[in-house]
């Protein structure tokens, strides 16, 4: 069965959230919990096309806007954790900017973090990261 290059851009983001990310994670002097999906922490990756610049469109580049979103618990290190989830995707992606050969280039180009709409009331923490992925149509 052929796997489409969504289907394998979100296989890899997920593949670099559970081994690298949570190498770096481990390796920091912070509780951060680890990313498990289905168990504990379990962010959600969004994939969808997003505008071309005119070199992508004539070099052949197709763009997709992926977002990284966690919710976590209100807890006092709730936003410390945020900054660390945000942190080691940057850096695990500036380690491995291909995906692993999946695609041609994956950069952060925007981080939102949003506290509970009110404080000490049990709702939560969330973190966005949005990523820009560029793939030669070669590669599809």
């Amino acid at each position: 069965m052929k796997e489409f290059i969504e289907q394998r851009i979100i296989k890899a983001v997920r593949g670099l959230l559970t081994g690298r990310v949570n190498e770096i994670l481990h390796d920091d002097e912070l509780d951060v919990p680890i990313i498990e999906f289905g168990y504990g922490v379990s962010p959600v990756v969004a994939l969808g096309l997003c505008e071309q610049t005119e070199k992508e469109r004539i070099i052949r580049l197709d763009a997709y806007s992926l977002t990284i979103t966690f919710e976590l618990p209100e807890k006092i290190d709730s936003e410390i954790q945020c900054y660390a989830y945000c942190g080691a995707i940057c850096r695990a992606l500036k380690e491995n900017h291909t995906l692993g050969g999946v695609a041609d280039r994956a950069v952060v180009v925007g981080e939102k973090y949003v506290p509970p709409k009110k404080a000490n009331c049990g709702n939560n923490w969330e973190v966005v990261i949005l990523l820009r992925v560029t793939v030669e149509e070669m590669k599809i």
